[in-house]
């Protein structure tokens, strides 16, 4: 018996044109997606190229105005000019070590929070809860010059300790946590409190072992907004405590700009985020992902 199509109309045979040419449809469309995968992969990849190849050049073949595609020949002593003659190594080294206990400190501070506010059933945790929330919609700007006042006060301008403090706790990983632990199994928990155990021990035993995929997620997120953060770190920290970014913005004076220079540092400074991109890029998209969580 013959199938048909909806309306009543009698369906082609497989052997027939329209196999055939929905088969070549599907290659068509096939081939358009990856062709607009490449051009939208072109152009992600564009700055970066300039980039590198600008770090390679002198300052005059940077300006000139015939378009060099490749550095003829590399430069690659702007390397070893930028090492001998700037504080890139210190900006690395102080980026290096504020992002590493930041990301540490956050992550186990917000995870422990987060822990509590999901699992123990104390008065008042839903308005705590609603408290933090609130906070998330104030602009960092309005908190901007208060907190540098509190930091000030304790003596902290001019210190890597005063860049590192105010961002150890982070309320949205807190909420992200607290959703994370909501859906956490209840039995894990149960089997740990039949053992005895209590709440800090069930954390530290039985629940943050099991949060490494949110753990990594989160802290591969931490690590490139405390690399990339500015502002805080040009205020507050002083000629020891600069760090990749400040480094960076050294090269733009109103006297003076080394471009080629500016390229290499940032290159340089790209480096340990390409790598930390290409490493953990699957938790860097589960944590965009965390980003959108309901429930």
């Amino acid at each position: 018996m013959a199938t048909t199509l909806p309306g009543g109309r009698p369906a082609p045979r497989r052997g027939g044109s329209y196999w055939g040419r929905l088969r070549g449809r599907r290659v068509l469309g096939t081939v358009a997606v990856y062709a607009a995968l490449i051009v939208l992969a072109a152009l992600f990849l564009l700055p970066f190229y300039v980039m590198v190849r600008s770090a390679l050049m002198t300052n005059r073949q940077i300006t000139a105005f015939e378009w060099l595609w490749l550095p003829n020949p590399p430069q690659w002593d702007n390397l070893r000019e930028l090492l001998d003659e700037s504080d890139i190594l210190i900006g690395l080294r102080n980026s290096a070590g504020i992002a590493i206990i930041q990301v540490v400190c956050q992550t186990l501070f917000a995870a422990m929070a987060g822990y509590a506010l999901a699992r123990i059933p104390v008065r008042g945790r839903d308005l705590v809860f609603f408290g933090l929330l609130t906070t998330l919609m104030i602009p960092s700007a309005v908190t901007f010059v208060p907190t540098y006042a509190v930091v000030s006060w304790l003596g902290g301008v001019g210190t890597l300790w005063g860049i590192i403090v105010p961002g150890l706790f982070n309320v949205f990983a807190t909420f992200l946590f607290r959703q994370f632990y909501l859906d956490f199994p209840v039995e894990i928990e149960e089997a740990g409190r039949l053992d005895g155990a209590g709440y800090f021990r069930t954390f530290f035993g039985l629940a943050l072992p099991n949060s490494y995929g949110i753990m990594a997620a989160l802290g591969a997120l931490s690590f490139i907004g405390s690399w990339n953060a500015f502002l805080w770190p040009l205020v507050i920290g002083g000629q020891d405590a600069k760090t990749v970014q400040v480094v960076l913005s050294s090269f733009l004076t109103a006297q003076t700009i080394d471009l080629a220079q500016l390229f290499m540092a940032a290159v340089v400074g790209a480096a340990p985020l390409v790598i930390i991109f290409l490493v953990l890029q699957r938790y860097i998209v589960e944590g965009v992902k965390l980003s959108g969580i309901k429930g």
